[in-house]
C-alpha cells in the first residue's frame, strides 16, 4: 500500500494530508486511530492539527449517513480526523487544503472551481471554490446557536455563545486581551451542553460587526494557529452582539487573516490554502 503523504495548511492550522482517491492506499483499517495520533506527533510524527483523507464518497463506509440524499452530488470526500485520532465533522481551513489538493493532484480543473464544487464531511455537503487570486471559498452553511455557556480558564469564567457551524463551538467575547490568555490547557466548559466537546473561541471585538481577533482550543487538539469554523461562528456573534444579521467580518487568527460573510441562510469563509511538502513514509517509521 502507499506510503505517500502531503503536508499543508490554511492560515497555519496544518496537516497530514494522504491522498487516496480510490481508498486503496488508506483504507479505514489502516487509518486507525492509533496512527493518526503517530502521524500528528510534532515530535516523532510529520506534526499537525489532524489528518485529512482524499478519497472518493463512494470509499467512505459512513458517508451515506452522513451526507443522505446530498452523496449524490458529492464526488470527494473529507475524511477528517483530529490528532487524537477521532473523527472530526468540519473544519473550514482542512476543506480549503483539500480543494487545493485535488487541484494540485490533478484531480479537479481549477477553472471548473470558480463557482465551486461540492465535497462531502461528516458535518454534511459543502461547496468550496477557487478565487481568481488564488485563495479559496467555502460555503459553510448557517451558524446555528444553541444556548449559552462559560468556558473557565484560569479561574476566570468567560461567557459565551454557543454556535454550531455542523460542530460545536463556545465564543467568547471578552475585552480582555487575548494574547495574554494561557491556552496550555483547555479551559472548562459544561459538559451537559458539549457533551461531545467544544471548540473554544476567545474573541477581543477590534471593530464591531467588521474585525475581531480570536484565539481558540479544539477538541481533541488544544490551541491552533486558526479554525475555520471558529472564525464563521465568531464572526456570526460578533455581528449578533452589535445588532446585525448580515456582514462581512475580518477574522485575525495568529496564523493570518480569513475573511467570513454572513448572510441571511449561509456564512462564507474565504482564506489561503498551502502545499508545504511531499514525500513518502519511510518503512522504518511505519513499522516501527
Amino acid at each position: 500500500m502507499s506510503a505517500r503523504v502531503l503536508v499543508g495548511h490554511g492560515t497555519e492550522n496544518d496537516f497530514v494530508v494522504l491522498p487516496d482517491p480510490d481508498g486503496t492506499a488508506w483504507p479505514e483499517e489502516r487509518l486507525d486511530a492509533a496512527l493518526v495520533r503517530r502521524l500528528c506527533d510534532r515530535r516523532a510524527g510529520l506534526g499537525g492539527d489532524g489528518v485529512l483523507r482524499v478519497v472518493r464518497s463512494v470509499h467512505v463506509p459512513d458517508a451515506p449517513a452522513v451526507l443522505g440524499e446530498g452523496i449524490a452530488r458529492c464526488e470527494w470526500f473529507m475524511d477528517h480526523r483530529n490528532a487524537d485520532g477521532s473523527y472530526a465533522e468540519m473544519c473550514g481551513n482542512g476543506i480549503r487544503l483539500f480543494l487545493h489538493v485535488l487541484l494540485t493532484e490533478g484531480l479537479l480543473d481549477r477553472a471548473a472551481c470558480a463557482d465551486g464544487v461540492w465535497v462531502g464531511t461528516r458535518g454534511g455537503p459543502r461547496r468550496v471554490g477557487a478565487t481568481a487570486d488564488g485563495g479559496y471559498w467555502v460555503d459553510m452553511g448557517p451558524a446555528r446557536p444553541f444556548g449559552a455557556g462559560a468556558a473557565v480558564l484560569g479561574g476566570t469564567a468567560f461567557p459565551g455563545r454557543a454556535v454550531s457551524m455542523g460542530n460545536p463551538h463556545l465564543v467568547c467575547l471578552t475585552d480582555v486581551d487575548v494574547d495574554a490568555l494561557d491556552l496550555t490547557s483547555a479551559p472548562a466548559v459544561d459538559g451537559a451542553l458539549f457533551p461531545e466537546g467544544v471548540n473554544v473561541e476567545l474573541v477581543t471585538v477590534l471593530d464591531p460587526g467588521a474585525h475581531v481577533r480570536l484565539r481558540v482550543s479544539e477538541r481533541g487538539v488544544g490551541e491552533t494557529r486558526s479554525c475555520g469554523t471558529g472564525a464563521c461562528a465568531a464572526a456570526w456573534t460578533a455581528l449578533e452582539a452589535a445588532g446585525a444579521a448580515t456582514g462581512t467580518v475580518a477574522v485575525d487568527v495568529p496564523g493570518g487573516r480569513l475573511s467570513v460573510r454572513v448572510e441571511p441562510t449561509t456564512t462564507v469563509l474565504t482564506g489561503p490554502a498551502v502545499v508545504v511538502a511531499a514525500g513518502e513514509l519511510t518503512a522504518e517509521w511505519l513499522g516501527s
